[in-house]
């Protein structure tokens, strides 16, 4: 508030000087204002009554979701301390998976307890250590509250993960998810380091066509992508050999942007000779290590594989599988247990990962590849996950990205609480008690 302040003047005096706080209290309130307002928005998505929210993106896209990270993700969020909110939502995506808008909804609250306690003129100072300080001790009424669960009991670790899919639009399916996600995580467990989940093992495939009741986990790899069909390849191997390349099978061009004018015909047929023998010649050292699935990387270069490749795979009965993703190198790699090759020169067979069967497969609209039987699997695991359509489809990939987590946290903290507002009426108590009693938080 504004007001006068008396401080020591140059004489040795004292003087009077006006110092105008009002400016700092209305940027104080219109932060926790901006807070609250972005509580009050996903306020009404929270809990198994919750709504569901309808989006419009800014390309026209429309998604449905009760998802608060999702949800705040995709508001256009301008104000400093509201962005913060929406920080935090995703920081719990991240760390929990789950409880992104309760996190939300349990700030905004603070929030506004706060504002009442900056108008009976408490300073911020002194609310901000004290939450600091409740929020300690809110943990050790928690962690005495828990219930130790083993990893062993599965149907534990199942109602867990139902717990956070019951307030989804896909909560009808889910005694088919829960499980899924105890497996998958279950699956995917080093025993090497037994409280650790690397949910990067976990390949979340989506394929439009047929129902969430569809959705299974596979024991193996797939793509989404079909086999080459040119020039007649097959689409089907067994006992194969996988090479992962992320050279290109094609002919090499300059480094320079340069053209080339050729006009004797001979000259002509003597490059497209030379192109012909150069892609043979590397096709010729694949084929002698054995290797009859070739998966190749998407080259932003120059074209991984040509039309004249394709034909000499086919003919050398190579399946090949076209445009896999750079960031998914790492995950088939560990599945297959093998090396991906980035020169022909060191396409070697030890480099080769094994499987009992490659095939595509029609899926939906589409069609997938899947390598079943591999040998040496890495402790990876795929889950194609179907719907009807994109909406249900990305819904049921959300929901399920929140049951994983949920599977993660208890194989990190292998501790269950009761749901519902127990625990928080449990912590309410506690601060009930302490302020009756007269003692601080710091107090044993």
């Amino acid at each position: 508030m504004p007001g006068a302040q008396v401080v020591p003047g140059g004489g040795g005096g004292k003087t009077e000087k006006y110092v105008d706080n009002k400016r700092k209290d209305d940027i104080r309130m219109a932060n926790i204002a901006a807070g609250k307002a972005v509580a009050d928005a996903v306020r009404t998505s929270l809990g198994p009554r919750g709504m569901d929210k309808m989006l419009s993106t800014a390309n026209g896209d429309v998604i449905i979701t009760n998802d608060g990270a999702t949800i705040l993700n995709k508001m256009e969020v301008l104000q400093p301390a509201a962005k913060m909110l929406v920080e935090l939502s995703k920081s719990q995506d991240i760390v929990a998976g789950d409880g992104t808008t309760t996190v939300v909804v349990i700030a905004g609250a603070l929030l506004r307890q706060c504002q009442i306690l900056l108008g009976m003129g408490v300073h911020p100072t002194v609310i901000s250590d004290s939450l600091h300080k409740a929020s300690e001790k809110a943990v050790e009424v928690l962690t005495a509250m828990a219930v130790p669960v083993e990893l062993t009991d599965r149907d534990a670790l199942i109602k867990s993960a139902s717990t956070s899919l019951n307030s989804k639009v896909v909560s009808q399916y889910s005694s088919l998810l829960a499980p899924l996600a105890v497996d998958a995580v279950l699956n995917v467990i080093d025993p090497a380091r037994p409280n650790a989940v690397d949910l990067r093992d976990v390949k979340v495939l989506k394929k439009l066509g047929g129902t969430v009741d569809d959705t299974e986990m596979i024991k193996g790899l797939v793509f989404d992508h079909k086999a080459s069909h040119t020039a007649g390849g097959p689409t089907r191997v067994e006992n194969a050999k996988i090479g992962l390349i992320q050279f290109q099978v094609s002919p090499p061009k300059t480094d320079i942007e340069q053209n080339v004018i050729v006009s004797d015909y001979t000259q002509m047929d003597r490059i497209l000779k030379e192109e012909r023998n150069y892609i043979l010649g590397m096709i010729r050292k694949i084929k002698a290590t054995g290797c009859n699935v070739l998966l190749v990387q998407k080259s932003i270069l120059r074209d991984a594989v040509t039309d004249l490749s394709l034909h000499y795979l086919a003919k050398a009965k190579i399946l090949v599988v076209r445009d896999v993703e750079r960031e998914d190198i790492e995950f088939i790699s560990k599945t297959l247990n093998c090396l991906p090759i980035a020169n022909i020169e060191h396409f070697r067979a030890e480099k080769l990962g094994q499987a009992d069967l490659v095939e595509e497969v029609h899926v939906g609209s589409g069609s997938i590849v899947k390598a079943t039987g591999i040998k040496d699997m890495g402790r990876t695991t795929t889950i194609l996950v179907k719907g009807s359509n994109a909406l249900v489809l990305d819904e049921a990939e959300r929901s399920l990205h929140d049951a994983l987590c949920v599977v993660r946290c208890l194989v990190n903290k292998r501790f269950l609480i009761a749901g519902t507002t127990n625990h928080k009426i449990g912590a309410a108590n506690m601060f009930n008690s302490v302020r009756h009693s007269g003692k601080n938080l710091s107090c044993k």
